[in-house]
């Protein structure tokens, strides 16, 4: 196979885009085609301040190198979840990002989950029993939080996170399969800013999870191979593993469920929600936009894991 461009041997073979390039191409075609997704969604500018979510994966710290090269002003934000499980899962991925942060001479933003809130992701779980035990809803809800509260107060315009295609797709076709309209009308590559909510950004939304790892392999990045101890099992791995046999029969099938489920919910296939049931108000207690009365989701949770400790301590 030879590369489209200069006729020398091809690095990577899109069969869904019926391109091959070489190493030299393709680290040029990359950003380019990032570029064009963010002025297509009308993303963000060059004069925008970015914050990029950094977990240590090959996603979001190409991510953070393609702004980077592209001449955004782009920051990093690692939050530090506790995950352990026998490998270290936590204290690998925030060494990775602080080496990628130092070797580019850029500024990190470091969040200690156990330090601001007293305990890891595992042991929030564990004592709230949110999500019936399984930390994966604990650390949804804790990532969203603090990533929304460090954009906020550290006045960025928008958050960027390193969702890819196979990523969205798999939200996607989840949501399809139970029609979950709020969700639905949530997914896309922008969601817009609101009532103390950060825009939130995903300019990696049609790349496929195998383009990513190739440019990050080829530009020499370092990331966590492992994915996280917790995931295993996951409806959302499930719903990628039917997707890539779908795939493989279909070369491109995922990006055209994508594009065309985008292509709807601009056409206004995808009703809005009456206003009235948007509304949102500060929560009493972080400040942070909530629908519900008083404390937020996480001001609740972490109220409930402060009491039961309490309970605890003083049997």
């Amino acid at each position: 196979m030879k590369c489209r461009k200069c006729g020398e041997k091809a690095s990577v073979n899109m069969r869904q885009h019926k391109l091959a390039l070489c190493k030299e191409h393709y680290l040029e075609w990359v950003p380019e085609q990032t570029e064009r997704f963010i002025e297509k969604y009308e993303m963000f500018s060059h004069d925008e301040k970015i914050l990029v979510a950094v977990s240590g994966g090959k996603d979001s710290l190409s991510l953070w190198d393609i702004l980077i090269r592209l001449g955004y002003q782009a920051d990093g934000l690692y939050i530090g979840l506790g995950i352990d499980a026998g490998i270290n899962y936590s204290g690998e991925s925030h060494r990775l990002a602080d080496e990628f942060a130092n070797e580019h001479n850029l500024k990190l933003h470091v969040v200690d989950i156990e330090k601001e809130y007293g305990q890891p992701i595992p042991v929030l779980s564990e004592i709230s029993r949110r999500g019936h035990g399984k930390p994966c809803a604990v650390c949804g809800l804790t990532k969203r939080h603090v990533m929304n509260r460090i954009a906020r107060d550290l006045g960025y315009d928008v958050l960027a996170t390193g969702h890819n295609l196979d990523d969205e797709a798999a939200v996607l076709f989840g949501n399809t399969l139970s029609w979950s309209g709020d969700y639905l009308l949530r997914q896309g590559p922008v969601l817009p800013s609101a009532d103390g909510l950060a825009r939130k950004v995903k300019p990696l939304c049609r790349f496929y999870e195998r383009e990513m790892t190739a440019y990050a392999l080829l530009r020499g990045i370092e990331y966590i191979y492992e994915e996280c101890p917790f995931a295993e099992g996951s409806t959302s791995i499930y719903y990628k593993e039917i997707l890539n046999q779908l795939e493989n029969d279909r070369p491109g099938a995922k990006l055209t469920f994508y594009l065309r489920f985008l292509e709807a919910r601009q056409s206004g296939l995808f009703a809005e929600r009456n206003d009235s049931t948007l509304h949102l108000h500060p929560c009493t207690n972080c400040g942070q936009p909530t629908s519900a009365p008083g404390l937020c989701s996480f001001c609740r949770m972490i109220e409930k894991v402060a009491d039961k400790e309490s309970i605890v301590s003083n049997l």
